[in-house]
């Protein structure tokens, strides 16, 4: 959408590389889209690396809500165990007070700043 690719842009990155990563993802497997309804509301894409798998998120903006983020919890730890219980990396360019908080809610530890962005680890999950 529009307004995704303007976020990137004024991030600072290229939203021509990250649709580019994202489709290559979703063609190997590594994605997943968040449907509403009939609407997709969020696609989530993950690339395992040697210490984390790095997720790339992009969402509707009625997609941040409790219920959705509940859902998200679930369903990143899923993403997880596909990932061999990787520690998950996600970034946020946003600027948004609430961001940090769905981060929380999730589960995610904040890890610091990262090439302009925030980044937040998901720990690997405990052993069950």
């Amino acid at each position: 959408s529009k307004r995704i690719s303007d976020e990137y842009v004024a991030a600072g990155k290229d939203s021509k590389i990250a649709y580019d990563n994202l489709m290559m993802n979703l063609k190997e497997g590594r994605a997943h889209a968040l449907v509403q309804g009939e609407k997709t509301v969020a696609l989530i894409a993950w690339h395992e690396n040697s210490d984390a798998a790095d997720t790339l998120f992009a969402a509707q903006e009625d997609f941040f809500s409790a219920a959705t983020v509940r859902f998200c919890k679930r369903h990143i730890r899923h993403i997880q165990a596909l990932a061999g219980n990787l520690p998950i990396h996600s970034r946020s360019w946003l600027q948004r007070p609430d961001v940090a908080k769905w981060f929380r809610i999730i589960g995610y530890v904040e890890r610091g700043q990262e090439n302009g962005s925030q980044l937040f680890e998901l720990p690997p999950a405990p052993a069950a």
